[in-house]
């Protein structure tokens, strides 16, 4: 009898011992330390998820239909240790129940529209207005609110598709969006946008990850080292409204075609344009034409190694240094995001270019596709 009960004892232990370890894999966390149940719920009556994208170095991205949007970014640093250099939350509550862009897409127009007007056909169309009498991101609701339908294409690839009905946020005709997250070897994140209406309408799409190349964001980014390929900028006035202007940066603190520290000059606030932006929040006009090829900016932490290279075919590149993050919000691994502890490097057309007529058009017609394009790709650096 004894020899049945230890028998028995032991069967009993190992089936808590596979049941355990069955248990832990349904539970597996991310290389970022994410679990996906956490991700999984449903808002405004459509469901979220997480998705995740590994490449053949083992570089891992993480994202989310609600808002289509980078959650987590690993990278290797200098030494080989993985580092998650985005800003964001470990569930999707946290990103439905706070006021924040983190890692997502931005429309239907990116950045701000002065006093939320545009005329489109002859039409005038009030937008509401968020953000000190302008319309900023597409307004209050725009699609960094929205579940966009997503489909995994592979192991390193995921398309999100939204579509935005006439009316919304009060802008003009439908339009389909898609918006494809590649992972790729060489370890970049490549975006491509396409967007398609059925009437004249207003589109500037882009992406707002927030960057902490230290993978600590309890760190500021001011030690960050930027470089941007742009020898004008337009300047803002003091509701950072861009004032139609296009500036050179020689001889301002917006000089940064040769890398600088962030934190070097940002906070000279006798040169109007940092006290108006609370230190850097601007579009800068960018050399590379367009030319995908060409490198838009560069961002390098020396703490880590870890460089980020930007590169796009849209005309312009906004700079935010998280001059509004204020110790309000706690986000993945307890971290907690005070003013400046992360930089975001936004491609897109110039802000309120559907009222000023000599910048690059933002309108898109019925039978045309937009299209853009964005590459984050990272480096490592001695």
């Amino acid at each position: 009898m004894k020899v049945k009960q230890l028998i028995g004892l032991l069967v009993i232990v190992a089936m808590a011992t596979c049941t355990g370890k069955q248990g832990a894999s349904e539970e597996a966390t991310t290389l970022s330390g994410l679990d996906r149940s956490h991700f999984q719920t449903v808002v405004n009556g459509d469901s979220t998820d997480l998705y995740v994208l590994k490449n053949a170095n083992g570089m891992e991205v993480t994202l989310t239909n609600y808002g289509a949007r980078l959650v987590s970014v690993m990278v290797p640093d200098r030494e080989g240790n993985w580092q998650d250099v985005v800003l964001g939350f470990e569930n999707i509550d946290d990103y439905v129940n706070s006021d924040n862009n983190f890692g997502a897409t931005i429309g239907r127009y990116g950045n701000r529209i002065a006093n939320g007007k545009i005329t489109v056909e002859g039409v005038e169309y009030q937008l509401p207005q968020n953000n000190f009498g302008h319309t900023l991101h597409g307004g209050p609701e725009g699609y960094d609110r929205q579940v966009f339908k997503a489909e995994q294409l592979s192991d390193q690839s995921v398309a999100f598709t939204y579509v935005s009905p006439d009316g919304e946020a009060g802008f003009p005709g439908t339009l389909n969006v898609k918006v494809t997250m590649t992972l790729t070897d060489d370890n970049a994140i490549d975006l491509q946008y396409e967007a398609e209406t059925d009437k004249e309408t207003v589109v500037n799409l882009t992406n707002h990850t927030y960057f902490n190349l230290s993978g600590d964001a309890n760190n500021t980014i001011l030690d960050h080292l930027l470089m941007i390929n742009a020898d004008q900028f337009t300047p803002v006035d003091d509701t950072f409204m861009t004032t139609g202007e296009i500036l050179p940066v020689e001889g301002t603190p917006m000089d940064f075609r040769t890398a600088t520290a962030v934190g070097e000059r940002i906070d000279q606030y006798e040169y109007d344009q940092l006290k108006n932006g609370d230190g850097y929040d601007h579009n800068w006009v960018l050399n590379s034409g367009g030319d995908v090829s060409q490198l838009a900016a560069t961002v390098y932490s020396p703490a880590t190694g870890i460089q980020l290279e930007v590169y796009t075919v849209e005309p312009g590149l906004q700079v935010y240094t998280g001059n509004f993050l204020d110790g309000t919000l706690t986000g993945k691994r307890g971290a907690v995001y005070n003013k400046r502890t992360a930089i975001c490097l936004e491609t897109q057309k110039y802000p309120d270019s559907p009222n000023k007529a000599a910048w690059p058009s933002p309108y898109l017609k019925p039978g045309e596709k937009y299209t853009s394009r964005c590459i984050y790709k990272f480096t490592v650096q001695n």
